[in-house]
Parts: structure tokens; C-alpha cells; sequence
């Protein structure tokens, strides 16, 4: 659980860290002109990737609710983020690197678009069956027993009207 908490707060973190950090390797390990014109394209890229899949794992209810994301999220951006620190050491395998960084990143945002649908569908889902529960209730048919659900943060409004006797004796009008 702690390396999944950390993970959270890594991925708006990394929406700079990473992106700086092909820049800083760059001025390190590489060379070459066409590298710096690359480099002008691949920056704003890599950033505007880690921001819109981290908005879209932080968007899921669940990870929300437990400030951690799942084993599947850190296993997939992990490899993503990953693959972007050693294309940022622009050796021989640099190339290769990149490909697999613009690969994972394709991974990682299908993945992260199907957990974010998946979940929503299981509270959409939770929701129409207590809605179901309760309209069976109101029918008068014998309730089917559910297990309880957390439908997050939920108000309940309630009128109430005060019966004849609780408003004392009655006015002559």
C-alpha cells in the first residue's frame, strides 16, 4: 500500500521530473543538432502525456478514495516512466528507448482510460442495484439481500412534517 500511495503523488510529480530530465540528459549525454530539434518536439509531448494520463488514474473514484492507485497502474506507468528515464541517457540504445517510451505511453493511456471506465461502471452498476433494491422494497415484494455498497459521499435530504397531535391543539380560523 505504501508504494502504491507514493506512486499517487509520484505522477503529478513526474508530469516535470520526467520531462526536465530528457532535457538534462540531453545537455549531458547528447549531441547534435538534429537531437535539439527532436528534443523541441519531444519535451511538450512527454509533458502534455504524463499530465492527461495522470488526470485520467487520479479521475477514477477508487484511486481517489484509497490516495493510491492500483498494482496494474504502477506495473504499467511504472514501465512508462521507466522506459522515459533511460531514453533520457541518450546512449546506443536511446532509440530503442524512445520507441518503447512512445509505445508504453499508448499502453499506459488505454489503460488508464479502461480502469477509469470499468470503475465508473462498477459504481454505475452498485447504484442501479440499490435502486432496484429500493423500488422492490416500495412495491412490497421481498427485498433481495445485497451486499452493502460504497456509493462514496452521499446527502440525504428529508422532510419531515409534524403529525396533527405534535402541533397542539387546533386553531378556530
Amino acid at each position: 500500500m505504501i508504494l502504491r500511495r507514493v506512486f499517487y503523488r509520484w505522477l503529478f510529480i513526474a508530469v516535470v521530473v520526467l520531462p526536465l530530465w530528457l532535457a538534462i540528459g540531453w545537455a549531458i549525454f547528447g549531441s547534435g543538432g538534429w537531437g535539439t530539434l527532436g528534443l523541441l518536439i519531444v519535451l511538450p509531448a512527454s509533458f502534455l502525456a504524463l499530465f492527461v494520463i495522470a488526470i485520467i488514474v487520479r479521475a477514477r473514484p477508487t484511486v481517489r478514495e484509497q490516495k493510491a492507485v492500483s498494482w496494474g497502474d504502477v506495473g504499467v506507468l511504472g514501465a512508462w516512466h521507466a522506459s522515459i528515464v533511460a531514453a533520457g541517457f541518450y546512449g546506443d540504445a536511446a532509440v530503442g528507448f524512445g520507441v518503447l517510451a512512445i509505445a508504453l505511453s499508448v499502453v499506459a493511456f488505454w489503460w488508464a482510460l479502461v480502469q477509469l471506465l470499468r470503475d465508473g461502471a462498477r459504481r454505475v452498476q452498485a447504484t442501479m442495484d440499490e435502486f432496484e433494491r429500493v423500488a422492490a422494497q416500495q412495491r412490497g415484494e421481498a427485498p433481495t439481500k445485497l451486499p452493502p455498497v460504497d456509493a462514496g459521499e452521499v446527502i440525504v435530504v428529508r422532510e419531515s412534517r409534524p403529525s396533527p397531535e405534535q402541533d397542539g391543539p387546533a386553531r378556530p380560523e
